[in-house]
Parts: C-alpha cells; sequence; structure tokens
C-alpha cells in the first residue's frame, strides 16, 4: 500500500504536460540528407521531456505517393524535413485542415523550399525559396526603419552566399519563442537563405541575419525564425539548419536546438515552458552541443 501511495505521489508531482505532446517528423524526400538529420531533431525535441516523436516517410522520388496518408490529427505539432514531390490532395487537404483548425507546424530549413504551387503551404510558411518563386509568389519581406516590410521587387525567391558563422538579432524579445534569449548571439557554420518571397501574411519576424554581399549574399537583413498564424494554428518557421551530408554543426548549434524547441513547444501549445540554457551562445561565441 505505501508503495502504491509513493508512486501515486510521484506521478502526480510531475508536470502535466511531461512527454504529453505528440509530435511528428514527416521526411522521405529532401535535397539533404533526411537519415542524418531526422534522427537528430527527433532527439532534440524528446530532450525536452516534453514531446513523443514519431516519424512519417514518404515513398522516395519516383515511388507511389498516393500512399502517403499520416494521420495527422493523433498529433498536436507536425515537423517538416521535407523538400520534394507534392503530396496527394487527400493528404494535402488533411494537412490543412489539421494547421488551420488549430494544430501546430513547424517548418525546418529546406521545408520552405517545398510546394511552390500550393498556396495554403506557402500561407503557412510566410516566405519560401526556389522551385521557381518569384515575384508572382509574394513579396520579400524587408527590414525599413526598424521593421520589416513586403517588399515587391522582380526577382528570383530564394538563394544563399556562402556558409559561415552568423550574428542572428531577435527582433521581438517579447515573443515566448524568443523570450529570455540575448539580443544578439552568434550562430554556427551554416547556410544563410535570402531572398525568401512568399504571401507574408500574419508573419512575425522573431530573429533576422545580415545576409553581406562579401559572403555572397543579398546585403539585406534576412528573416531566419518567423512566427505564423494560419487560421486558428501556429506555424514557426526556421531558416536555420543546414547539413552537408553526415556534417550537422547547424543543427548542433545550441542557438538552434534551443530555438526549435522553444518554437515547436509554442506551436504545439502557444505557450513556451521551458529555459534558456546556461550554454546559449553569446554573440561573439558559437556554442556546440553532442
Amino acid at each position: 500500500m505505501k508503495l502504491t501511495l509513493l508512486l501515486a505521489a510521484f506521478l502526480a508531482a510531475l508536470p502535466l504536460h511531461a512527454a504529453a505532446l505528440r509530435a511528428l517528423i514527416i521526411d522521405g524526400q529532401n535535397n539533404h540528407d533526411f537519415t542524418v538529420t531526422t534522427p537528430h531533431l527527433k532527439k532534440v525535441l524528446e530532450d525536452t521531456g516534453l514531446f513523443t516523436v514519431d516519424v512519417a516517410t514518404t515513398p522516395a522520388k519516383g515511388g507511389d505517393m498516393t500512399t502517403f496518408k499520416p494521420v495527422f490529427k493523433n498529433y498536436r505539432v507536425l515537423l517538416s524535413n521535407y523538400s520534394g514531390q507534392p503530396w496527394p490532395q487527400e493528404t494535402q487537404d488533411a494537412f490543412v485542415a489539421f494547421v488551420r483548425g488549430g494544430g501546430g507546424f513547424v517548418s525546418v530549413h529546406a521545408a520552405d523550399n517545398s510546394f511552390a504551387k500550393w498556396p495554403e503551404y506557402n500561407e503557412m510558411i510566410g516566405v519560401g525559396g526556389w522551385e521557381g518563386r518569384n515575384e508572382k509568389s509574394g513579396p520579400y519581406l524587408r527590414l525599413r526603419d526598424g521593421m520589416f516590410q513586403p517588399d515587391t521587387t522582380p526577382g528570383r525567391g530564394g538563394s544563399h552566399g556562402q556558409q559561415h558563422a552568423f550574428v542572428m538579432e531577435t527582433r521581438v524579445g517579447q515573443h515566448p519563442v524568443m523570450e529570455g534569449l540575448p539580443p544578439r548571439w552568434l550562430h554556427a557554420k551554416d547556410e544563410l537563405y535570402d531572398r525568401l518571397r512568399g504571401p507574408a501574411k500574419n508573419v512575425t519576424v522573431l530573429a533576422s541575419a545580415m545576409s553581406t554581399k562579401e559572403t555572397g549574399g543579398s546585403g539585406e537583413h534576412e528573416p531566419l525564425l518567423m512566427a505564423i498564424r494560419f487560421g486558428e494554428g501556429r506555424v514557426f518557421h526556421t531558416a536555420l539548419g543546414h547539413n552537408n551530408g553526415k556534417d550537422i554543426t547547424a543543427q548542433k548549434c545550441v542557438g538552434f536546438i534551443t530555438t526549435l524547441q522553444r518554437g515547436t513547444e509554442w506551436a504545439a501549445t502557444g505557450a513556451v515552458t521551458q529555459k534558456v540554457p546556461a550554454d546559449f551562445p553569446t554573440v561573439d561565441k558559437v556554442s556546440l552541443r553532442e
């Protein structure tokens, strides 16, 4: 009896949300090696103690995509590590219904290259790149007078200069994802996506970085962490997280890890309970975690 009471007391003391948020990572096609990054992303989420994580893998390129029908409604948040062929219409409709109805969605790095012709997806991610995107896809987001504003200048959507470490600048420090993070911090060597463009509706730019012309960039501050509202749903878009084959240095950056963990919790619940870790990078020092 004493053992039973002790067990009950222990369970009652656990946080109500501990390991209770079901997350689904979607992969299967990507211009990056998802077989390396998906296990890392899964571990990053599980390390918080907040999530149980499943993986849904599409058929390989050229396969029968009609078989890809995850049950999105079984989850609180979906994370895309996918960049590839269109999903079947039934799956697209279920995905839109999930997010519009209040589900969470997280887009990681090349996931914003996907589905250039899918209007609702592009509205979810705010801005994206490649796959033929141009001024017809929507505006750039450009920092003018301290605010990110739409810029309809003609041009391609999506590019980047040479890989390098760069300083991230917090733009909305009071947002739950960013609260407590330093105003400026050094992100590990990565691709700095620039010239992303899209519908740019209901987008809050949480953090940006200067894409310098010296590194082959745009010469503009580029939005790299974003929060987007889509219907009743919440979307966290991180353009960070490139990998060179098995080299996932960018995803080992504590800045990437922390913002992904906090962004995923916010997308799932609308709040963030996680504290900023002591090893978070400073403005002049990268911090990596194995």
